[in-house]
């Protein structure tokens, strides 16, 4: 039997993010679910996995419970599908950020780039003026990227500081495309570029799985597979399973 796995996230004020966690622990666990779930200040971000109709009912929950309260009506979120169990437990864990950048002054619910739909990225990285911009780490690139993109050369998202000090440049790099596994890293970098000074930022909505899942193969600038934080390893077009650790969505 196929299993249900979603990933989402979102950036959101919870403020009483560490009260949240025992009672959405119980709650997934209620459903049967496995995987591991981020909470913090600034929002949610996890990856679960289930029946269909476990998944169906936590999603709701976090769209439209009371738990929650509406806080969570924006969820990015994907779905795809695992032959077997792709986590070992639940987890539910209290962070500092839900994705780490290490820089708190950087707020993505205050201010982030341009969000762009998978089905005008192409002819935003395509344009000359456009530099694009990988934000994951150097092992996920060299697992598949887009055509033309720059590879950061970074083992973990907050060396991603560094690279923006070091190689990027506001008066050169007037327009610039950023992304990631599923939206929430080049989200962030987004508000952080937007914070130094950047003016013209954009990220990918939903992230590289969106697009493989909605962009038709012929029409993909995608080369190679995508690396998921999971034991199905990596997902081509159509989030088909091309491999088979448990981690939150990036």
């Amino acid at each position: 039997m196929l299993l249900k796995v979603a990933a989402f996230y979102q950036f959101a004020a919870l403020s009483d993010f560490r009260e949240l966690r025992e009672p959405l622990r119980s709650f997934a666990a209620g459903l049967g679910l496995k995987g591991s779930v981020l909470l913090a200040h600034e929002g949610i971000n996890g990856t679960v996995a289930g029946g269909d109709a476990s998944i169906d009912a936590f999603v709701g929950e976090l769209q439209r419970g009371a738990l929650f309260g509406g806080r969570l009506s924006n969820l990015e979120l994907k779905f795809s599908t695992a032959s077997e169990m792709p986590f070992r437990r639940l987890k539910i864990r209290l962070k500092k950020e839900i994705v780490t950048l290490g820089d708190m002054a950087v707020d993505p619910t205050r201010q982030v780039g341009t969000c762009v739909e998978p089905s005008d990225w192409n002819e935003l990285i395509a344009a000359p003026d456009t530099l694009v911009i990988d934000t994951r780490n150097a092992f996920e690139v060299a697992m598949g990227t887009f055509e033309g993109a720059v590879d950061p050369g970074i083992k973990s998202f907050g060396q991603f500081k560094e690279f923006a000090a070091q190689k990027l440049d506001p008066a050169k790099h007037r327009k610039i495309a950023m992304f990631c596994t599923g939206g929430i890293r080049c989200e962030k970098a987004s508000a952080y570029l937007l914070a130094h000074g950047f003016d013209e930022v954009y990220h990918l909505k939903g992230g590289i799985l969106r697009y493989l899942e909605g962009v038709p193969e012929n029409e993909s600038r995608w080369r190679g597979e995508c690396f998921v934080f999971d034991e199905r390893v990596a997902l081509g077009h159509g989030l088909r399973q091309r491999r088979g650790n448990d981690g939150a969505h990036e």
